[in-house]
Formats: structure tokens, sequence, C-alpha cells
């Protein structure tokens, strides 16, 4: 059991190599030291982060952010609206993801980072691991950096409960959890919840900071039917069976975070947590780039490296002893925690029994004579090692000990069980000594320094009440990394308050979380608001094709004059323009029929300036004029006449196949001297003007009756066209007799309806938001198109940029700090929506493209804007297809079918590019 330095260094290395193993997602799997995530992303003095981007008396409370200063200040000469901080004081960061719980309420959090100003209050804590299970109620008070007082009462754990059913020792947690309540006059009737914080010494596996799915039991627990499961659920639903308990478990938390977080109040510097008590295990803080369960590489999280299990792969093999063998053999857990049952104070004892059982044997003590109790397990404990090793007492305790034992032992007999408890406890200290100098390293490397200055915070039995251990671990810690000029600090209070703190900062971000959800909430549409949605639609489809009404209704009902789907015998040779968004297409189609049917398309896109969009109708079509005659130059065509057909994006009222007044501008052009006016006749001035050529134009199309068009070529159940892109609009075969405005009772007509107005006379008003509003009012048409501002491409990116100014301005996205960028309408264009949507693009890629706009933003950010652009997309794509839902539901009554098989032909860049 004596260790060179040497081969300490080696221990070292090894487990330097298995940290490294298990922060790598190829091999975290089997590696033996698992580095398990904590989601708590800093110290409480601010450690975890980077401060590069904020001045010292320039911080605040933030929501998702990495970047936090964590001076000491006195008062904020910045702050957004809506924070009520009065001064900064210690920095807790810590993050997780969404969830809920039925009956506890919202447990909602989002991956965050959060600097904390302590908050006045009361926390419980729960401390379950080693011998005794404890309850504590931890009083938080303003003064100066945050006052902490403490009761607790310890309960004890027995061995049926500890072996039973895990439903049991949960109950057994929640029934102590009442009984302290009680204890302490804490009104169980009040509607408030308490907010609870669990540590829970056992490796979980964490994806937030109030989950932890037990990976294995260790010491001398092994309780049934928990492994594998989430223990805060299962506490929750323990404190739901024994009732009168209003406590919302907020955090979990592994004892080594609790005990870095406690002494971390009191050290600047303190970034190890380490536990040597019932069992053994460390913590420490890590470079986010260096962890690859968790994405984002800004800042640090706290890992728990569970290094009791080291050396169960055999990576110790050559150092275990006999002695350590029987132990494992005959533990709970043979084969498993290898590292703890050399190092902990539930194996000690043991050991120093073992050893001297064997000596008594050989006859090198006691004169060969063994006692029953000498052949007992567990009768001599860790505990009793402490006290033989005691500096004046010692060698009298080892006598009383040894009495007690039923053994007759000799001075010498007494001074060799003191040596036996020296080498096995010095063994420990070496071996904690050992893993501990590989994090030190680790940390200095990460930090690029040839010289480390920090803290370790420690606690645990054999560390706090061992009359030797303490100073041999710090002996041999600096012995083995000199350049690592290490603190040690005690945890006077264990890990519990520590697991408060965590628990004070977790009840913060679920108040904050909740802000972000109630922002985002009216943008949620139930089943019944889009079956209001589709039935409202429907109406004023109706009201558009009835003559009295159809001049006042906001859905237009427009006829095309297209009354026919194709055949699939169309041949010949086209011209074809296409005007409907800052683009403008000209193309050749060569339509050939019979046996080699085929479509062949040769285009050429062209860009409409803004202030040709916005600029005279003369100037719009001589510009649209001028493409043309390039296009004909560079296909060689200027003195061929061939059909044209328009495809002219915008409300026309048509009075034939080549006739179309437009009604109204859309998607951002302005043109003067175009509304009421014959597009064709426009067109066909422009081209007299240009005097280069001539076009024989034969037909203008809504884009949305282009699309059902195409898509009837290939499919002749094709009958209505919808476009989700620049605009929103869709287009169907409308029966005649059902066309009040034009005459004729057989066959049908193809009707654009130009869904985007719906809504202009408020029939959305109760589920249209602020942001929409907002957009509307910013926009060049108020008032108008409101259906399509809620769901065409044009106006989501709009959305998404005034919902991000808004949790901005309440400091919840990017520091709080709203740029010039982001005051900039149209910057957030909704190509940039797609890309942040996509499946594949992790959120790195996501806060490239948010860095790409001047968004000086957080991993955490990037998940609070993909949430925001999934909401304002899904809520787009629900009313396209609420409004879509009353066009077959009329088609099918028309028809008076009781079932309708159709297809819809679709367009537009929202409905090509988006992901979702």
């Amino acid at each position: 059991m004596r260790l060179s330095d040497e081969q300490l260094l080696d221990i070292s290395t090894r487990f330097r190599t298995q940290m490294e193993k298990g922060l790598s997602v190829e091999s975290n799997a089997t590696a033996s030291v698992r580095m398990l995530p904590t989601h708590v992303r800093s110290t409480p003095d601010g450690s975890g982060a980077s401060c590069s981007a904020l001045k010292p008396r320039q911080c605040f409370g933030i929501w998702g952010a990495d970047c936090v200063k964590a001076e000491r200040a006195g008062g904020l000469t910045e702050r957004p609206s809506g924070l009520q901080l009065e001064s900064i004081s210690p920095c807790w960061t810590l993050s997780s993801s969404c969830s809920a719980h039925p009956k506890h309420g919202p447990q909602v959090f989002a991956n965050t980072a959060f600097l904390w100003t302590p908050e006045k209050g009361e926390f419980l804590a729960l401390d379950l691991g080693g011998s005794k299970f404890k309850v504590l109620l931890v009083k938080v008070s303003e003064d100066g950096r945050g006052k902490v007082d403490m009761e607790s009462q310890s309960y004890p754990l027995p061995e049926d409960v500890l072996g039973g059913r895990g439903t049991d020792l949960f109950d057994h947690v929640a029934e102590s959890l009442k009984d302290f309540m009680q204890r302490n006059k804490l009104d169980l009737s009040t509607h408030e919840r308490r907010s609870l914080g669990f540590t829970f010494s056992f490796p979980c596996r964490q994806t937030k900071v109030d989950e932890g799915v037990l990976l294995s039991w260790s010491k001398n627990f092994k309780a049934r039917g928990v492994l594998g499961t989430d223990v805060v659920e299962s506490l929750r639903q323990a404190v739901d069976r024994v009732g009168d308990l209003k406590v919302n478990v907020l955090a979990l938390v592994n004892d080594t975070v609790g005990t870095m977080m406690t002494c971390g109040f009191d050290e600047r510097n303190c970034e190890v947590g380490v536990i040597v008590g019932t069992g053994t295990n460390a913590c420490y803080m890590e470079e986010m780039r260096h962890i690859d369960l968790v994405e984002g590489d800004e800042g640090r999280m706290c890992i728990n490296t569970e290094w009791g299990a080291f050396g169960d792969d055999g990576m110790l093999d050559d150092f275990i002893t006999e002695s350590d063998r029987e132990i494992d053999a005959a533990s709970g857990h043979p084969g498993k925690q290898t590292f703890e049952k050399m190092v902990s104070g539930m194996y000690l004892g043991e050991l120093v029994r073992i050893v001297m059982l064997k000596m008594a044997r050989r006859g090198l003590l006691f004169g060969g004579r063994v006692s029953d109790a000498l052949c007992t397990k567990g009768k001599l404990q860790t505990a009793h090692v402490a006290l033989m090793e005691m500096y004046k007492e010692g060698l009298q305790n080892t006598w009383n000990i040894l009495m007690e034992l039923g053994l007759q032992p000799s001075e010498d007999d007494c001074v060799a069980a003191q040596h036996v408890c020296t080498i096995v406890s010095f063994r420990s200290a070496n071996l904690c000594a050992a893993a501990l100098a590989a994090i030190l390293t680790r940390i200095r490397e990460n930090k690029r320094l040839k010289s480390l200055r920090t803290t370790v915070g420690m606690d645990g039995t054999v560390y706090r009440t061992h009359p030797q251990y303490a100073k041999r671990l710090h002996k041999v810690v600096r012995r083995l990394v000199p350049e690592c000029h290490v603190r040690f600090v005690l945890s006077e209070s264990g890990s519990s308050k520590g697991a408060a703190m965590v628990t004070a900062v977790a009840g913060r971000l679920h108040s904050q979380r909740l802000q972000v959800c109630h922002t985002l909430a009216p943008f949620s549409l139930s089943p019944g608001q889009l079956q209001q949605v589709r039935d409202r639609m429907r109406v004023d489809l109706e009201r558009g094709l009835r003559k009295g009404t159809h001049t006042g209704t906001p859905v237009k009902m427009l006829p095309s004059f297209v009354c026919t789907l194709p055949s699939g015998n169309e041949w010949g040779k086209y011209l074809a323009l296409d005007l409907g968004g800052t683009n403008f297409r000209v193309m050749v189609v060569k339509i050939r029929s019979g046996l080699r049917r085929s479509v062949r398309i040769y285009n050429k896109i062209y860009a409409i300036p803004l202030e040709i969009m916005q600029g005279t109708g003369e100037e719009l079509f001589d510009h649209i004029v001028q493409c043309i005659a390039d296009f004909l130059d560079y296909m060689g065509m200027k003195n061929t006449r061939l059909p044209l057909g328009f495809t002219f994006s915008f409300p026309c009222r048509q009075t034939g196949i080549d006739k179309g007044a437009l009604v109204s501008w859309t998607k951002g052009f302005k043109a003067t001297d175009c509304e009421g006016h014959d597009v064709v006749d426009m067109l066909r001035e422009a081209i007299k003007r240009k005097n280069e050529f001539d076009l024989d134009i034969v037909a203008v199309v809504n884009d949305t009756v282009g699309t059902m068009m195409t898509c009837a070529y290939e499919d002749p159940k094709c009958e209505i066209g919808l476009i989700a892109g620049t605009g929103s609009n869709v287009c169907y075969m409308e029966e005649m007799r059902n066309i009040k405005c034009m005459e004729g009772n057989e066959g049908r007509m193809c009707v654009n309806t130009e869904w985007g107005g719906f809504g202009d006379d408020g029939a959305l008003e109760d589920i249209c938001t602020k942001f929409d509003q907002e957009v509307d009012e910013g926009s060049l048409n108020m008032g108008k198109q409101r259906f399509e501002k809620m769901t065409s491409g044009m106006y989501l990116g709009e959305i998404v940029r005034q919902i991000l100014i808004d949790l901005t301005s309440r400091g919840l996205l990017f520091r709080g700090r709203i740029t010039e960028r982001l005051k900039t309408p149209g910057i957030f264009e909704t190509r940039f929506l797609s890309q942040i949507e996509s499946d594949r693009l992790a959120l790195l890629q996501v806060r490239a493209i948010l860095q790409q706009l001047g968004l000086d933003s957080t991993c955490d950010d990037s998940i609070i804007v993909k949430e925001v652009c999934g909401v304002v997309s899904r809520r787009a794509a629900q009313l396209c297809g609420a409004g879509l839902a009353a066009i077959v539901d009329k088609i099918r009554e028309n028809r008076g079918l009781d079932h309708l098989d159709i297809t819809v032909g679709v367009d537009g860049t929202l409905y090509k590019l988006h992901p979702q």
C-alpha cells in the first residue's frame, strides 16, 4: 500500500487519460470516469464566465449569457428595463432545458447563464447520499454578499429502506421532509410552493438542472427500481403520495458540486469540489469547448467526475492488493467503484480490520489470537481509525478499541495497529492527491498558465474528522503539482448551502423563463382556434363569391378566366414573365407532347431595386421591358414574336384572360399610377416606348393559378394552387354556378382568392399579437393584408425581430443590449429563420448566423432565438393549413362528396426552403 511519487504521478496520468475519455462523445459510454455535465455553468464569483465584453459597473442580471462580469459593485450605471436589481453580488450560472411537471406547475428553463444577486427568501434542501439523510432550511437575506442562515435535521436511513424498493426510499425522504417542515412550523397549507434543491450523491446523467437519471448506486445504497429513472421525478411522485407538501424541486445537485458552490460563496477562486467521506468524488470547472456531451463552446461548466469508479476497467489492477480484492468481493457492488473502495470512509475501517486479521492469523499480532469481533465484517469503522491515529491519545484509543474487539493487545500490538491505520489512510490520501493533481493540471493547461492559483472546496467525514488526513493530502498535492498553488477550504456547512444557492438561482431562472414562455404563448394556437380560423375563412370565401358582398369582403375571390386544366397534349414555344417578389424572371418554355412529352425552360432572373418597386408605374414597367430586351438578346430571339403569358402575383380584377386591373399592391411594391389600371395595357405601352421588339401578350395569370396549372400538367387531380413564399395566396377550381359576379352556370373557373387580405376587417384580432401589430404599423400598407403578414416570408423574419427586441429590452436576450443592427427593419430575413430552424444546424452555427447579423450572442441566446423562430413559423404553417382546410372542404361540399381526393400544387420559397 506504500506508493512512491513516481507511482502517484503514473496514477495521475492514467486518471487524466480517463478524464479525456469521459469528455469525448465517442468514448464516454465506455469510460470508467464518467465526467457527467452538471449544467451548473459558473462558481459563485463568476469564474465560469469570460468577462471581456462587460465593464465592471455595467453588469446586470441577464438571461442567456455566458459572458458576465463577476465584480462586486454598489450599483448599476446601466440596466435594461424591467430588472429590479440593487447591487451585484456573486455570479451564479447554470443551465437546463425545458420541462414541465403536470402537478408541480411548469418547471421551465432554457440553457441559460445568469448573473445572480442573492435573493431574499427561504429555500429547502435535501441531502441524500451518506450514512444519514439531512433536511435543511436555508434562509437568504440581503446583507452585503447575502447572509445565509441554516437550520437542519438529520434522519436515519434504515437498512431495509436502503435495500428495499425505490418507492419506499423516496417515500421515506418525503415523509422526513414533511416532518421537518412541521417541526419548523413551515406552513404546509400555503398556496405558494417552496423551492427545493436536492443534493443526491450518486452518478446521474443530467440534461438539465432539474433532472437526473441514476446510472448506478454506490456505497451501501441498492434500492430496487431506481436505476435508469429520473430521481427528481421519483421525489416529486413521493411528495404527491405523502401529500400536503407544497414544494417545487428546482435543482438536482451532486454533493461535490454543492461543496464547490458552498466554498465558492466565500472563496472567489474555488473551482474544484472534493468529497472524502462515506464515498469519494470530485467536480471541477471544465471548458465548454471540451465537453462533447453538451452543445456550445463558450464559458465553462461544472463536471461531476464520478472518480469513485476510476479503475473499474482494470486501470488500477497493478496497485490493487489482496485486501482490496476481499473488500470488493464482500461489497454490495463487486467490480464497481474501485477507486472509492481504496479511498473512502465506508471501506477504510474494513481494510484495516482485514489487514490486522491477516497479521494475527500469521502470528504477527495479538500472539496469533483472533476474536469473533475481529472476524466480523463492519466491526471496525473509519471513525475508529481516526481515533487510533490521533496525536496524543492515539495509543490509548487504540488499546481501548482493540479491547472492545475482544483482544488482549500488547503495547507493540497497539503500535503495529496504529501503523496499519496510518498506511491505509495515507494510501487513501495519496490516491486522492494523485487524482486531484490530474484535475488541477487540466485546469492549468485549459487556462494556458505556467502557474495556477486556485481553491479546492473540501468536505466529507474522513477529511473533516481524521486528524492527519487533510495535512497529508495537502502535502502530497503540492509535491505532485508544484506549479499549482492550491488553497484548501473546508465546507463549514457541507454541500447543502451550495445546493440551496443553486436552487435560488433556479427559482429566478424559472421566473425569467416564464417571461419568455408568456411572451411566446399567443403564437401557440389551439385546435379550437384553428377551427375558428377555418370557419371564418369559409364565411369570407362565400361572401367574396356573392354579388352583393363581393366588393366589401377582404377575401377578393377574383375570377381568373382560366376554365380548364391542362390535358397533357399542349405543345409549342412560349415566352413567360414572372413578377411577384423582389426578383423578376423572364423565360422561354418549350413544350413537347405525345410519347416524348417534355417541358424545357430557359430563364434569367433580374432584380427589382427598391427605388423601382416604390417609384412610378412607368419606371417599373420600363424596367420590366428592359429586362425582357436583355433576355431576348441573350437568347437571340429579338425578332421572334412568340405568345406571352404574364404571371403577375398581385390582386387583379380580370375581365378577360388578357385583361387585369390591379386592385392593390402587396409585398412591398408601391409604384404609383398603377392601382386601378390594366397591367397588360401598361406592359404594352412600355414595349411601345422601347420600340425594339413586339410581343403577343395572350394571358395575365396570378402566380397561384400558374402554380396550379404547372402541377396539373403532371397530376390531373391538382385543382388548387398555393403560394407560400414572399407573399401568401391560394386559388382553386370553383363551380361557375357559385361565382355570382360572373354570368353562366356551367363548368368551373379558377378563382384567385387573394386570401392575404383575410382579417383586414378584424376577423383575426383575437389571435393577432402585439408583435403582429408592430409589423403592420411598420409596413407600407398598414391595416391591409393581415393574413399575409402573419403567414408569408416577407414578414415572418420581421415578426421574429420584434420579439427579439422585446425580449432583449427585458434583459432576456443578448445581454440586454439592443444593437443598432437589431433596430434595423428587415435585417432578420426569413431565410435566416429557415436556416436557424434546420435540424442539422448545431447551436454554434445558429450563433454564427446571429453574429453575421451583428447580434453578439451566446449559445444560450441561440436556443431562445431558435424557439422564437419555431413558434412564428409554426403559427404561419398552421394558419395556412386552416385556410386550406376551408378551401378543400368547400370543394368537397360543392361536389356533394363524403370524401374528396385532391392534389394541391405548392410553390414559394418559404414552402421550398423552410426545413419544418
